[in-house]
Protein backbone atom coordinates (compact mmCIF):
# COMPACT_ATOMS: atom_id res chain seq x y z
CA UNK A 1 0.00 0.00 0.00
CA UNK A 2 1.27 3.48 -0.84
CA UNK A 3 2.31 5.60 2.09
CA UNK A 4 -0.56 7.83 3.23
CA UNK A 5 0.52 11.31 4.26
CA UNK A 6 3.57 11.59 2.01
CA UNK A 7 4.53 12.64 -1.50
CA UNK A 8 5.26 10.06 -4.17
CA UNK A 9 6.15 9.99 -7.84
CA UNK A 10 3.60 7.64 -9.40
CA UNK A 11 3.08 6.40 -12.95
CA UNK A 12 -0.20 6.89 -14.82
CA UNK A 13 -1.77 3.44 -15.22
CA UNK A 14 -5.22 4.30 -16.55
CA UNK A 15 -7.04 7.35 -17.92
CA UNK A 16 -10.77 7.71 -17.19
CA UNK A 17 -13.42 10.42 -17.59
CA UNK A 18 -13.07 11.60 -13.99
CA UNK A 19 -9.28 11.59 -13.75
CA UNK A 20 -6.39 9.17 -13.94
CA UNK A 21 -5.44 6.14 -11.90
CA UNK A 22 -1.87 6.08 -10.65
CA UNK A 23 0.05 2.92 -9.94
CA UNK A 24 0.91 2.60 -6.29
CA UNK A 25 2.76 -0.15 -4.48
CA UNK A 26 1.74 -3.76 -5.18
CA UNK A 27 -0.20 -2.63 -8.28
CA UNK A 28 -2.57 -0.58 -6.14
CA UNK A 29 -4.49 2.01 -8.19
CA UNK A 30 -4.92 5.51 -6.73
CA UNK A 31 -7.27 8.07 -8.22
CA UNK A 32 -6.03 11.52 -9.16
CA UNK A 33 -9.21 13.54 -9.90
CA UNK A 34 -9.47 15.43 -13.19
CA UNK A 35 -9.00 18.90 -11.66
CA UNK A 36 -5.48 17.91 -10.53
CA UNK A 37 -4.34 16.11 -13.67
CA UNK A 38 -1.64 18.08 -15.53
CA UNK A 39 -2.52 19.06 -19.13
CA UNK A 40 -1.58 16.57 -21.87
CA UNK A 41 -1.02 13.76 -19.37
CA UNK A 42 -0.54 10.39 -21.05
CA UNK A 43 -0.20 6.76 -19.99
CA UNK A 44 3.09 5.94 -18.23
CA UNK A 45 3.72 9.60 -17.37
CA UNK A 46 5.02 10.11 -13.84
CA UNK A 47 3.27 12.65 -11.60
CA UNK A 48 4.35 13.87 -8.18
CA UNK A 49 1.35 13.66 -5.84
CA UNK A 50 0.42 13.82 -2.19
CA UNK A 51 -1.46 10.75 -0.93
CA UNK A 52 -4.22 10.92 1.68
CA UNK A 53 -7.65 9.51 2.52
CA UNK A 54 -10.80 11.31 1.44
CA UNK A 55 -13.95 11.79 3.52
CA UNK A 56 -15.06 8.25 2.63
CA UNK A 57 -11.71 6.80 3.77
CA UNK A 58 -10.58 6.04 0.21
CA UNK A 59 -6.92 6.54 -0.68
CA UNK A 60 -6.69 9.41 -3.14
CA UNK A 61 -4.03 11.68 -4.64
CA UNK A 62 -3.65 15.41 -5.25
CA UNK A 63 -1.04 17.64 -6.85
CA UNK A 64 -1.77 20.33 -4.25
CA UNK A 65 0.74 20.82 -1.46
CA UNK A 66 -0.61 20.58 2.11
CA UNK A 67 0.64 23.01 4.72
CA UNK A 68 2.29 20.07 6.46
CA UNK A 69 2.76 16.38 5.74
CA UNK A 70 2.86 13.58 8.31
CA UNK A 71 5.56 14.32 10.86
CA UNK A 72 5.60 18.07 10.20
CA UNK A 73 4.35 21.20 11.99
CA UNK A 74 2.31 24.09 10.59
CA UNK A 75 0.24 27.05 11.74
CA UNK A 76 -3.31 26.46 10.46
CA UNK A 77 -6.69 28.17 10.67
CA UNK A 78 -9.90 26.50 11.89
CA UNK A 79 -12.66 26.41 9.25
CA UNK A 80 -15.39 24.49 11.09
CA UNK A 81 -16.09 22.74 14.40
CA UNK A 82 -18.53 19.87 14.98
CA UNK A 83 -19.13 17.14 17.55
CA UNK A 84 -15.96 15.31 16.48
CA UNK A 85 -13.49 18.14 16.65
CA UNK A 86 -12.10 21.05 14.65
CA UNK A 87 -11.39 21.00 10.93
CA UNK A 88 -8.47 23.13 9.79
CA UNK A 89 -7.50 24.57 6.42
CA UNK A 90 -4.82 22.09 5.34
CA UNK A 91 -4.12 23.55 1.91
CA UNK A 92 -5.83 20.70 0.02
CA UNK A 93 -9.44 19.73 -0.72
CA UNK A 94 -9.82 17.82 2.56
CA UNK A 95 -9.61 19.71 5.84
CA UNK A 96 -7.43 18.39 8.65
CA UNK A 97 -9.25 17.03 11.71
CA UNK A 98 -7.98 17.87 15.17
CA UNK A 99 -10.11 15.73 17.56
CA UNK A 100 -11.22 17.30 20.84
CA UNK A 101 -8.86 14.92 22.64
CA UNK A 102 -5.93 16.51 20.78
CA UNK A 103 -6.87 20.11 21.59
CA UNK A 104 -5.33 22.03 24.50
CA UNK A 105 -8.29 24.40 24.61
CA UNK A 106 -11.48 24.23 22.58
CA UNK A 107 -10.55 25.50 19.13
CA UNK A 108 -12.57 28.35 17.63
CA UNK A 109 -13.52 29.02 14.02
CA UNK A 110 -11.32 31.68 12.45
CA UNK A 111 -8.45 31.22 14.90
CA UNK A 112 -5.10 29.67 13.94
CA UNK A 113 -3.09 27.15 15.96
CA UNK A 114 0.30 25.47 15.89
CA UNK A 115 -0.38 21.88 14.79
CA UNK A 116 1.60 18.64 14.42
CA UNK A 117 0.35 16.30 11.69
CA UNK A 118 0.45 12.55 12.29
CA UNK A 119 -1.03 9.27 11.06
CA UNK A 120 -3.53 7.72 13.45
CA UNK A 121 -2.67 4.02 13.57
CA UNK A 122 -6.14 2.97 14.64
CA UNK A 123 -8.06 4.63 11.80
CA UNK A 124 -5.34 5.01 9.19
CA UNK A 125 -6.37 8.65 8.80
CA UNK A 126 -4.19 11.73 8.90
CA UNK A 127 -5.05 13.96 11.86
CA UNK A 128 -3.51 16.80 13.81
CA UNK A 129 -2.73 17.61 17.42
CA UNK A 130 -2.29 20.92 19.21
CA UNK A 131 -0.59 19.20 22.14
CA UNK A 132 2.88 20.02 20.88
CA UNK A 133 4.45 19.51 24.31
CA UNK A 134 3.51 15.81 24.14
CA UNK A 135 5.02 15.48 20.67
CA UNK A 136 8.34 16.98 21.79
CA UNK A 137 8.44 15.46 25.27
CA UNK A 138 11.12 12.86 24.48
CA UNK A 139 13.07 14.93 21.96
CA UNK A 140 16.57 15.75 23.22
CA UNK A 141 18.07 19.11 22.33
CA UNK A 142 21.53 20.59 22.89
CA UNK A 143 20.85 24.29 22.59
CA UNK A 144 23.09 26.86 24.24
CA UNK A 145 22.38 30.50 24.94
CA UNK A 146 23.29 32.58 21.90
CA UNK A 147 22.64 29.82 19.35
CA UNK A 148 21.07 30.93 16.09
CA UNK A 149 17.86 29.00 15.33
CA UNK A 150 14.84 29.06 13.05
CA UNK A 151 11.46 29.63 14.68
CA UNK A 152 7.86 29.19 13.59
CA UNK A 153 5.76 31.79 15.38
CA UNK A 154 2.56 30.46 16.95
CA UNK A 155 -0.32 32.00 18.86
CA UNK A 156 0.00 35.19 20.83
CA UNK A 157 -0.70 35.22 24.58
CA UNK A 158 -0.42 37.78 27.38
CA UNK A 159 3.39 37.53 27.42
CA UNK A 160 4.15 37.34 23.71
CA UNK A 161 4.24 34.48 21.23
CA UNK A 162 4.77 30.77 21.66
CA UNK A 163 7.29 29.61 19.05
CA UNK A 164 8.47 26.29 17.66
CA UNK A 165 12.27 26.17 17.65
CA UNK A 166 13.83 24.28 14.72
CA UNK A 167 11.00 21.72 14.84
CA UNK A 168 12.24 20.16 18.08
CA UNK A 169 11.49 22.49 21.01
CA UNK A 170 9.02 25.12 22.19
CA UNK A 171 10.02 28.57 23.32
CA UNK A 172 8.68 32.00 24.17
CA UNK A 173 9.21 35.26 22.28
CA UNK A 174 8.31 38.11 24.65
CA UNK A 175 6.22 41.02 23.36
CA UNK A 176 8.35 43.69 25.04
CA UNK A 177 11.40 42.42 23.13
CA UNK A 178 9.83 42.53 19.67
CA UNK A 179 10.94 45.57 17.68
CA UNK A 180 9.53 44.66 14.27
CA UNK A 181 6.16 43.45 12.96
CA UNK A 182 5.53 39.72 13.49
CA UNK A 183 2.51 37.48 13.17
CA UNK A 184 1.55 33.88 13.75
CA UNK A 185 2.82 31.59 11.02
CA UNK A 186 5.95 33.64 10.30
CA UNK A 187 9.23 31.74 10.02
CA UNK A 188 12.12 33.81 11.36
CA UNK A 189 15.76 33.61 12.31
CA UNK A 190 16.13 33.97 16.08
CA UNK A 191 18.57 33.42 18.94
CA UNK A 192 18.40 31.41 22.14
CA UNK A 193 18.26 34.07 24.84
CA UNK A 194 17.87 32.00 27.97
CA UNK A 195 17.41 28.37 28.97
CA UNK A 196 15.62 28.22 32.30
CA UNK A 197 16.27 25.61 35.03
CA UNK A 198 12.94 23.94 34.20
CA UNK A 199 14.05 23.58 30.57
CA UNK A 200 11.84 26.32 29.18
CA UNK A 201 13.49 28.42 26.48
CA UNK A 202 13.30 32.14 25.79
CA UNK A 203 14.22 33.40 22.33
CA UNK A 204 14.93 36.79 20.82
CA UNK A 205 14.85 38.09 17.25
CA UNK A 206 18.06 39.97 18.04
CA UNK A 207 21.47 38.65 19.02
CA UNK A 208 22.27 38.38 22.72
CA UNK A 209 22.77 41.73 24.34
CA UNK A 210 21.11 43.68 21.53
CA UNK A 211 17.87 44.36 23.40
CA UNK A 212 19.79 45.91 26.27
CA UNK A 213 21.46 48.32 23.85
CA UNK A 214 18.14 49.92 23.00
CA UNK A 215 17.59 52.68 25.56
CA UNK A 216 14.26 53.33 27.18
CA UNK A 217 13.64 56.17 24.73
CA UNK A 218 14.17 53.74 21.84
CA UNK A 219 11.69 51.26 23.26
CA UNK A 220 9.19 54.06 23.78
CA UNK A 221 9.66 55.24 20.20
CA UNK A 222 9.24 51.72 18.76
CA UNK A 223 6.13 51.11 20.83
CA UNK A 224 4.58 54.36 19.60
CA UNK A 225 5.47 53.55 15.98
CA UNK A 226 3.69 50.19 16.24
CA UNK A 227 0.59 51.86 17.66
CA UNK A 228 0.60 54.40 14.83
CA UNK A 229 0.84 51.79 12.03
CA UNK A 230 4.57 52.31 11.60
CA UNK A 231 4.71 56.07 11.01
CA UNK A 232 5.28 59.22 13.08
CA UNK A 233 5.20 62.68 11.42
CA UNK A 234 8.39 63.90 13.11
CA UNK A 235 12.13 63.68 12.46
CA UNK A 236 15.36 65.27 13.69
CA UNK A 237 14.33 68.55 12.04
CA UNK A 238 11.13 68.79 14.06
CA UNK A 239 10.90 71.37 16.82
CA UNK A 240 11.50 70.35 20.46
CA UNK A 241 7.90 71.30 21.26
CA UNK A 242 6.47 69.08 18.51
CA UNK A 243 8.57 66.13 19.69
CA UNK A 244 7.67 66.65 23.34
CA UNK A 245 3.95 67.06 22.63
CA UNK A 246 3.89 63.84 20.61
CA UNK A 247 6.23 61.64 22.67
CA UNK A 248 6.73 63.43 25.99
CA UNK A 249 10.46 63.22 25.19
CA UNK A 250 13.23 65.77 24.84
CA UNK A 251 14.64 66.41 21.38
CA UNK A 252 18.07 65.28 22.62
CA UNK A 253 16.81 61.87 23.71
CA UNK A 254 14.68 61.62 20.58
CA UNK A 255 17.69 62.15 18.31
CA UNK A 256 19.74 59.56 20.23
CA UNK A 257 16.94 57.00 19.95
CA UNK A 258 16.37 57.72 16.27
CA UNK A 259 20.09 57.46 15.52
CA UNK A 260 20.44 54.09 17.22
CA UNK A 261 17.29 52.61 15.68
CA UNK A 262 18.36 53.85 12.26
CA UNK A 263 21.78 52.18 12.62
CA UNK A 264 20.04 48.95 13.58
CA UNK A 265 17.89 49.27 10.42
CA UNK A 266 14.66 49.26 12.40
CA UNK A 267 13.46 52.60 11.03
CA UNK A 268 13.89 54.84 8.00
CA UNK A 269 13.99 58.64 8.15
CA UNK A 270 12.13 60.66 5.53
CA UNK A 271 11.21 64.32 5.09
CA UNK A 272 7.65 63.45 6.15
CA UNK A 273 8.72 61.63 9.33
CA UNK A 274 10.06 58.28 10.53
CA UNK A 275 8.87 54.87 9.36
CA UNK A 276 9.11 51.44 10.95
CA UNK A 277 10.92 49.03 8.64
CA UNK A 278 8.62 46.22 7.53
CA UNK A 279 10.25 42.80 7.10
Amino acid sequence: MSIVGEFANLKVAKIVDFGVYLEGENEELILLPTRYVPPKTQLDDTIKVFIYRDSENRIIATTLTPHATVGEFAYMKVKTVNNIGAFLDWGIAKDLLVPFSEQKDNMQVGYSYLIFVYLDNASGRIVGTAKIENVLRDVETTYAEGDEVEILIGRRNDLGYQVLISNDALGMLYQNEIFEPVRGGDVRKAYIKKIRPDGKIDVSLQKQGYVNKIPEAGEQLLTRLKKEDGFLPINDKSSPDDIYNLLNMSKKNFKKAVGLLYKQKLITIEDTGIYLVKK
